[in-house]
């Protein structure tokens, strides 16, 4: 790409300066340290996630152990540049500048610390230059190792990285435009996303508010089973024999049919684990206190599909309760509440047993009553899920909007020479 009049292209080796280690891109250290944070007046080590695109989160480190010295020459200083070196793809060379951290947190060896010569370079511009797409789409195939779960950049190849370099009034112009842009499109999307956690808590209120002006008697689980509750069975997955669901297959309320894997078993063996329709499928467990309990809903009859163990089927009396109003208020405020009460924590998974959804308290009207719920229900969640694909049409465009200015400021778009400032234009031209 052509640059800009005025424009240099030169590589991150002609701009950054050199550090106190001599070196202009410095590594971390990662000892074997304690799992919990660092205290505010000890030694942490960072850890990968305190680099977000953008975004730097110092209460991400671990404590370091204290028969350990700390290496007082990688502490992170306000200015510093930092860049992840090392992980996922997706988690390799993410950049962020540090504004501002407490003291006594040093790099870890996954993580590259560097600062431009501010002769040179803003590092407001190279932070944001380094999030934009054509940097990361350059970084990206700088990148090295055997597959994506586990990938390095080295140094050399960092170093080696092109940079578009506008004189510096045209840097600190450019930064002062796209943030001005940018904090819009967040706070456009921040709303977006309050609007998404709205829409979800409106369809409980609605049944919430439905069920208080009928105020039904309140019934355990126990009382309207119509088969005892059972556990699916866990079976290894090959590439010949009967299907199983997998956990994913709770999808809002719903079970997906289609998430299913081939199990090492016979028919026959999965015979007593078979899933019909109206049957009601929960989590055992999750590492989440707010997902372990949560249930779909068999809407429709499958192929013939078995469930894990990881679930749990409920099959209620016919008679008593309506599968799907029985999907409605299982995953609602009210026996979430008592799910999490329940839920029992052990290596940071929480779990639920079936004497916990046996006592799990129900409101339950009759028959007819619940038959007429759940289809009001469902015709004002139709309306609310409407809202909800804007809401994800919105996000989309957001997160293109983010593309499009990052790629307009390092293409010259934003340059005062450019444009002259004026928004209005740029706004059209994006």
């Amino acid at each position: 790409m052509r640059s800009p009049a005025g424009w240099q292209r030169l590589t991150l080796a002609d701009v950054l300066d050199d550090l106190p280690s001599g070196t202009q891109v410095q590594q971390g250290w990662s000892p074997q340290c304690e799992s919990g944070a660092a205290d505010e007046d000890g030694w942490g080590v960072l850890k990968t996630t305190a680099i977000q695109p953008g975004l730097f989160l110092p209460e991400h480190n671990k404590r370091l152990p204290s028969n350990l010295q700390p290496r007082e020459a990688l502490e992170v200083r306000p200015g510093d540049l930092l860049l992840t070196n090392a992980g996922p793809r997706a988690r390799c060379a993410i950049p962020c500048l540090v504004r501002a951290t407490r003291p006594r947190l040093m790099l870890s060896g996954k993580v590259y610390r560097f600062r431009p010569r501010l002769q040179i370079m803003e590092p407001r511009f190279l932070e944001w230059y380094l999030l934009s797409p054509a940097a990361q789409a350059d970084l990206d195939a700088m990148k090295t190792g055997i597959s994506d779960s586990g990938l390095n950049l080295t140094r050399g190849r960092f170093l080696a990285l092109a940079v578009p370099v506008p004189p510096l009034d045209d840097q600190r112009r450019i930064v002062e435009v796209l943030e001005g842009h940018l904090s819009r499109l967040d706070a456009a999307c921040a709303y977006l996303m309050t609007a998404s956690t709205r829409q979800a808590r409106l369809i409980d209120r609605y049944l919430s508010s439905r069920l208080t002006q009928i105020s039904p008697p309140v019934r355990p689980l126990d009382e309207v089973l119509g088969e005892p509750l059972a556990n699916g069975r866990s079976v290894p997955t090959s590439d010949q024999g009967f299907p199983v669901l997998r956990l994913t297959a709770i999808n809002a309320g719903r079970i997906d049919l289609d998430a299913r894997k081939t199990g090492a078993w016979t028919a026959t063996e999965a015979a007593p684990f078979l899933v019909r329709k109206g049957d009601f499928l929960i989590s055992r467990g999750n590492g989440s206190r707010h997902l372990v309990g949560r249930g779909g809903l068999v809407f429709a009859e499958p192929d013939p599909v078995a469930f894990p163990d990881t679930l749990v089927r409920i099959r209620a009396r016919a008679d008593l309760v309506d599968p799907e109003f029985l999907a409605l208020i299982w995953n609602g405020s009210n026996v979430r509440q008592q799910i999490e009460t329940a839920a029992k924590t052990t290596a940071g998974i929480y779990k639920i047993n079936q004497k916990d959804v046996q006592r799990i308290l129900l409101p339950l009207p009759t028959l007819q009553q619940q038959i007429a719920l759940a289809s009001q229900v469902s015709a004002f969640r139709a309306s609310v899920e409407r809202l909800a694909l804007a809401q994800v049409a919105g996000t989309r465009r957001g997160k293109a909007l983010r593309r499009a200015l990052l790629g307009a400021a390092f293409s010259g778009k934003l340059s005062v020479r450019a444009i002259g400032l004026d928004q209005r234009r740029y706004v059209a031209d994006v």
